[in-house]
Formats: structure tokens, sequence, C-alpha cells
């Protein structure tokens, strides 16, 4: 108790003296988060970005494209990645909530209004936020791409024939069949594909000028390779491989982004709606999005929450508010915004590439934990906060 409260008193020091954090040692402590990942052989490459709604408090690049030397090391502004599953929040969730906001999507309108397709029993009863809370009652995952021979009809066919496990709006269930659904809803409501809708509502509004699905081969000594495909790096192909026979353009994953690109999505946020070129939602409807449901566990519409009273770590880290929220990637890609701390963290690896251990997801887990800590510990008052609530 007593070294909890003298803590409590230095960070309480720290800012009544107008101090920064410590750089040599704070910044430190992230570097070596994150490189404890590559030494474990994690991941060969990586990057962050630590910052408010309006300044960049770190950024630094770690390791390499692959585990050759003779690769490029990652750079914030300019490298691409896979983000993988983050496609769900910075593609499909985000166009949702711009045309919610534009009143041209109802998210307590059935699936069928949208999708005549999606209905016949329980399915009449899911509606758009089941979708994006993941309450709908769909499974978890199926490997569509097996049995679809790289049809996108064909994997449309067998999307819509995947039936319900559970009672709609029982109860949470992470799957990527929700952000699929959601994908082909934004496609019928905007009369384009996803990747345009995306480009139009987000991508370009934000000033996210390197975020995009499919780049084209130009670009790919910029990726990051997310996979092997016979034994050599395959950097512009998307890694899921439900992603592919979508053709590359999916609700779940297919979107490739810069560090600094998620950076100024996670601002956005932080900073209530508002773009970098004006209002870009109104507040009361990024709000929606960021609610809870009664049985949607720890899932807001798109975002996840840390699970703070969990028996293990969130992987957000143990010094994050409960304010907070968030999305990973299978691919080994993190970003978690934090309101009460004024603070957003943007992590991306390449742990699918080749990782040199068993079981890389679970050990990543780790580094996620304490590159959040890292993070959080370099703002003097999210120190003094998090310290008194666990005095």
């Amino acid at each position: 108790m007593r070294l909890m409260r003298r803590g409590v008193m230095l960070c309480v020091l720290a800012l009544s003296s107008g101090a920064t954090p410590a750089a040599g040692q704070s910044f430190a402590e992230v570097d070596d988060a994150v490189r404890d990942g590559i030494q474990k052989g994690l991941y060969p490459g990586a990057v962050v970005i630590i910052g408010r709604r309006d300044s960049i408090l770190y950024t630094r690049g770690y390791g390499r494209y692959t585990w050759s030397q003779a690769s490029r090391v990652p750079e914030a502004d300019s490298t691409l990645w896979d983000v993988a599953s983050i496609t769900k929040v910075v593609a499909t969730a985000a166009t949702a909530l711009r045309l919610v906001d534009q009143g041209r999507l109802d998210l307590d309108a059935p699936v069928r209004r949208y999708l005549p397709r999606f209905s016949g029993g329980l399915k009449n009863q899911v509606t758009v936020r089941m979708l994006l809370d993941h309450t709908s009652g769909l499974k978890s995952y199926v490997p569509i791409y097996q049995r679809a021979r790289r049809s996108r009809t064909r994997a449309t066919d067998l999307l819509y024939a995947q039936p319900l496990m559970r009672a709609p709006g029982d109860s949470a269930e992470y799957s990527d069949l929700n952000a699929l659904f959601l994908g082909l809803v934004i496609e019928k409501v905007t009369g384009t594909t996803l990747d345009h809708a995306a480009a139009k509502e987000v991508f370009t509004p934000l000033g996210m000028d390197q975020t995009l699905y499919r780049p084209p081969a130009k670009l790919r000594r910029r990726i990051v390779p997310s996979g092997m495909w016979r034994g050599k790096p395959v950097p512009g192909d998307v890694n899921d491989q439900n992603a592919v026979v979508f053709g590359g353009v999916a609700g779940h994953a297919g979107v490739f982004s810069t560090a600094s690109d998620l950076a100024g999505f996670a601002q956005t946020w932080l900073r209530g709606g508002m773009g970098p070129h004006g209002p870009w939602v109104r507040r009361e409807t990024m709000d929606l999005f960021l609610t809870r449901g009664p049985r949607s566990g720890t899932r807001m519409l798109g975002w996840d929450t840390p699970d703070l009273a969990g028996e293990e770590p969130s992987i957000y880290g143990t010094l994050i508010s409960p304010s907070a929220y968030g999305h990973t990637g299978f691919t080994g890609t993190e970003l978690w915004i934090d309101p009460t701390h004024d603070l957003f963290l943007v992590f991306l690896t390449n742990r699918a590439f080749d990782p040199k251990i068993r079981d890389s997801l679970k050990e990543l887990k780790l580094v996620r934990t304490a590159v959040s800590d890292a993070a959080i510990r370099l703002v003097p008052h999210a120190c003094a906060q998090a310290l008194v609530s666990r005095c």
C-alpha cells in the first residue's frame, strides 16, 4: 500500500510540475516489449504508434519485413500491413457508421430488409445491430474457401446457407460471418462494392490515403508479407482464405493499411467523430456504436472492449480504462482507443508470416499486454489514475 501511495504521489508531482514522461526510460519499456516478441520468434517485424487525439507521442519500426536481415525495416508512414480482422472496424463497421449517420441504414431493421435471401425461421429476427455486436446466432467460423472453388458466387451461396446456432440476440459469439453479411448489406445500400464504399465513406474523408483492399503489384515492395507460398513470402496476398474466395474484398478481412493511417482513424474516434477536414459523423451516432448491448458481453458495435474481470490479463493491458475499446487481427495486428486516458495504440506485426515457435498467438497475447501497459505508462495522468484505482 505504501509503495502504491508513493507511486501516486510521484505521478501527481509530475503532473503539477508540467513534466512529461522520461523519454529514455518510458520509451525503452515499449521497445523492450516489442523486441521481446522478435527475439522469441513470434514475428520478424513490427511498428508502434502511440498518441492522443491531437498529437503523436511515439512511433517506431522494429525488426525486418521477413526473418532475412537483407529485408527492409518497417516504417510507420509507408509500410503496408495485412490488418486482418481490424478490417471489421476500419472498413465495415466504420462504413456502416457513416450510413447510419446519413439515415441510409437502420440498425434495428431486420437484415432481410436489405438482403431478402437472409430469411426464414429465426433469421427473420436478425437485425443489422446483431451483425455488429455478434449476437446474430451465426457460427463463429466456417471454412467457406474449402468448398467455394475460388468462386465468389459459390462462396456467397455457401454463406447464405449457414444456419443459426443460437436464438438471435440471446448471446454474443464473435464471428467472421457477421462481418461478411454486413459487407453484403453495405453493398446493397450503397449500390457499389465494399471496397469502393469504404473508400468513399471512410478512407478518403479521413485522409487514409494508403488504406485499401487488393493492393496493386506496384506497392508490393512496401507490403510486409503475412504468409508463405511454397516457401516464399507473398506480400500483398491477403492471409485470410475466406477473404481470398470473396475476391480479396470482404467484410471481415482484406484491408491493407499503414500504422499512420490507423493512427488518424483512432484520433477521429477520440475526437468524437471530428475528422481531419471537419465533422465525419455526429458524436451521438458514434456513441451508438460505442454502447454495449444487454446481452452482447464485451462487444460494442464492431468494437470489442477489455475484459477486466477475466482470469487472464487483458490483451489491452492491465492499466487500460473501462471506457477503452479496440480490435485485433489474426495476422498479429492490434488497435485500441482509450478515451479516459486520451490515448490510442497501433501495434502491427506479421505474426502469421512464419513464426519460429509453436502457439505464437498465445505468446503474442502476452506481448500485447506488455506493450499496452508500457504505452499507458507514457502518460503521467494515466499512471496516477491506474494506481489510485488499485488502492
